[in-house]
């Protein structure tokens, strides 16, 4: 009788003791709610920082004292009270025009460098297409081009940090890319290589986690309790971000939702098997890569995925067709994230679902259909607030994160306040 197959290696499991312990998490420090009060609320005065934040108001004068000392904040004209009545108190508001920070998204076929204000507004973007893919290549590419955008852009002010976004799995705490699958980088040590080549304080984190702490710090109010975001592009992950803070997770590897099962398999019609060997899963179906491959199967003969965008924007009855069963796809997707988290709000970043009405009405739909949860899709799934610059938004999100967090940190030193 033949014998039976060796049973398939599995890894070692991890335990618990042997995962390395981030620390407690930290809260915002006071200067940090300071600053964010004026953030949301600005022009805003003293007594409302103090309500706002729950701080003593003598605790506020002296946060904002060391806020203005560092030009990130300024104060506006007077204001009065009612009828002449009360006395004059002076708003705040962030300072727009002493600094600004540098952001670098590393995409699969290009990387995209931008200035961004402390408001988180795009000042300058320059995106360009790898010459080569290596990471010394790439990181060296960034490096040189960004003084050029600094010099013709920055207008006289300080740019305080770099912050660099990617996807897959992204360490912030060690500044490393630890796996990027499609640009074959393992283990590369982002911070360390472009803090000695520009001088900068540089941060890094997964682009999908950069964007969740962007909605909540420039984004719609619905995110600042609790959202998932989904962003689906030549990479596919998600970020979960609640009371003020994005989860990463031990091993920095929160987010990884490229396998979520979308499709019930082969014989149902999906497209081909995903890299781990399965068919059905959500990027090997809804990934850009995918779409492109869809169209030509359907006669479209797209050189990239912005083309087939394009036809669809035009009205092209088949590439339409493809993003809306690309949102189809995304939308079951988005019910399984919305039954496992059920945050407040669920963020897709998608091009089809941002600028396609049909393809958002076909994923909440699909969303209504699927979710056990969810029982409110129109007002739960809604798309990113960063249309047109997400790739810029995210690597400038990223050093402002880091900013907000922590304003009295080490950054530069401040320019003399006038």
């Amino acid at each position: 009788m033949d014998s039976l197959p060796a049973p398939a290696s599995r890894p070692t499991p991890v335990r618990r003791s042997e995962i390395t312990s981030g620390g407690r998490p930290r809260r915002a420090s006071g200067t940090g709610s300071v600053l964010g009060a004026i953030l949301d609320h600005g022009p805003v005065a003293r007594s409302t920082v103090a309500r706002l934040t729950g701080l003593s108001p003598a605790s506020v004068t002296g946060h904002c004292g060391q806020l203005l000392g560092r030009g990130l904040i300024r104060e506006s004209e007077e204001v009065v009270g009612p009828r002449g009545l009360g006395r004059p108190h002076v708003p705040l508001e962030i300072d727009t025009a002493r600094y600004l920070v540098a952001g670098a998204h590393i995409a699969v076929a290009h990387s995209t460098l931008s200035l961004m204000d402390l408001r988180g507004r795009i000042v300058a973007e320059d995106r360009q297409p790898h010459r080569e893919t290596g990471a010394p290549e790439v990181l060296g590419d960034l490096a040189e081009r960004l003084p050029r955008l600094i010099g013709a852009h920055a207008a006289g002010r300080t740019v305080l940090a770099l912050g660099v976004a990617t996807g897959h799995r992204v360490d912030p705490a060690a500044g490393t890319i630890v796996e990027h699958p499609q640009l074959g980088w393992r283990d590369v040590a982002v911070r360390e290589h472009l803090a000695r080549a520009t001088g900068l304080p540089v941060h890094v984190d997964n682009h999908s986690r950069a964007l969740a702490r962007a909605e909540q710090m420039f984004g719609d109010v619905t995110t600042r309790s609790s959202a998932v975001l989904l962003f689906i592009g030549t990479v596919v992950d998600a970020a979960f971000a609640t009371g003020g803070t994005v989860h990463r997770g031990p091993r920095a590897g929160a987010g990884s939702v490229g396998h979520l099962p979308v499709w019930p398999g082969r014989g149902a019609g999906a497209q081909e098997p995903c890299v781990c060997g399965r068919p059905g899963c959500l990027h090997a179906e809804v990934s850009e890569p995918a779409m492109v491959r869809r169209a030509a199967e359907q006669g479209l003969l797209v050189p990239t995925f912005g083309h087939l965008l394009d036809l669809a924007l035009a009205g092209e009855p088949r590439a339409a067709g493809i993003f809306a069963h690309r949102a189809a796809l995304v939308g079951r997707g988005a019910a399984l994230l919305l039954d496992i988290f059920d945050p407040d709000v669920l963020v897709v970043v998608e091009p089809g679902v941002a600028r396609i009405p049909e393809c958002l009405a076909v994923l909440r739909a699909e969303v209504a259909r699927h979710s056990l949860v969810c029982d409110d899709p129109q007002r739960a799934v809604v798309p990113g607030s960063f249309t047109g610059s997400v790739l810029a938004t995210a690597g400038g999100a990223v050093a402002l994160g880091a900013l907000y967090a922590d304003p009295l940190g080490s950054w530069p030193a401040p320019r003399a306040v006038p």
